[in-house]
């Protein structure tokens, strides 16, 4: 039995069909009040109950939960740490302690952004709040394994999927013929939902106890990306307006220069590479978009 922490989330959710597909048993969690047929039971990081257990025969566990935006860990660091730092390592605790294999899903964050490919052992250097909370989560886990704890760490640069909201916004305005503005000072190393979803259950088959890492092979930005979907509709690309990230007042951490980390174990060990950033960015618009879309080259 494979337990998904935080099946409402789009990892999380993704993980719990993914499995499910191939046959495997597994359950997710949910923050929300749940029926006994939905295959979900009902845990929430901010106020988990002492006494609350894993489902019996839980082999390997997944903790997908988290506050994962930086504007709003940013807006409270309390409170969102109380769930990405205190609640979170006492749930590894007592899944570890079971000898459930627990895989906690990080991010490039608790870097600084400053070099690309970072190495899985390199000195974490956050910026943002939320880079913050996760490097000091990372950290007490890393002691826990160290101790023996059943525990592997999976660090993800930006996942897109064929339902984000950015992608389908950007395709209504560019098609109605109204201007999109993205950022020409954010990156990205885009990493498809199917392939971290891989990495994911890849890792807790294997119970991989060390620090591992997904990303794409180089970062693009943000206004790299828009061109590219406008090129793919075949949209004037005059209506692609580059902007500052500074313009809008965003907390540190969310415009790093480089977002790219070394991800040459799950290459290695399980064959999942992640495509170009523009291939990434193109293939998740097509699958998603609902407009016939021209065919040609990068733009």
């Amino acid at each position: 039995m494979f337990l998904i922490i935080g099946a409402d989330s789009e990892v999380g959710r993704a993980a719990v069909d993914a499995l499910r597909s191939d046959g495997t048993p597994v359950i997710g969690t949910t923050r929300r009040a749940v029926a006994d047929d939905t295959g979900r039971v009902r845990l929430d990081l901010l106020d988990m109950p002492t006494e609350w257990e894993p489902p019996r025969e839980t082999r390997a566990a997944c903790i997908a939960a988290a506050v994962s935006r930086i504007a709003e860990c940013e807006a409270d660091p309390a409170g969102s740490a109380l769930i990405n730092c205190a609640g979170t390592l006492e749930l590894v605790k007592r899944l570890s302690g079971r000898g459930i294999y627990t895989l906690y899903l990080s991010t490039n964050q608790v870097f600084d952004g400053t070099m690309p490919h970072v190495a899985p052992d390199s000195p974490l250097r956050p910026v943002s709040t939320y880079g913050r909370q996760k490097a000091r989560t990372e950290a007490a886990l890393l002691a826990m394994m160290s101790e023996g704890a059943p525990v592997g760490i999976l660090r993800l640069s930006k996942v897109v999927s064929p339902g984000m909201k950015l992608f389908a916004d950007w395709r209504d305005s560019l098609m109605a013929g109204r201007a999109i503005r993205p950022f020409d000072d954010m990156s990205l190393a885009p990493v498809p939902l199917r392939l971290a979803v891989a990495a994911i259950t890849a890792m807790m088959r294997t119970r991989t106890e060390l620090v591992a890492q997904l990303t794409g092979p180089r970062d693009v930005t943000y206004l790299d990306a828009a061109q590219r979907i406008a090129a793919l509709l075949g949209a004037d690309p005059g209506l692609v307006e580059a902007r500052r990230a500074a313009e809008i007042g965003l907390p540190p951490g969310a415009t790093p220069t480089h977002t790219t980390l070394d991800s040459s174990f799950l290459r290695d060990a399980h064959g999942i590479v992640v495509p170009d950033a523009i291939d990434v960015v193109g293939d998740t618009f097509q699958r998603s978009s609902c407009v016939p879309v021209r065919r040609g080259g990068r733009a």
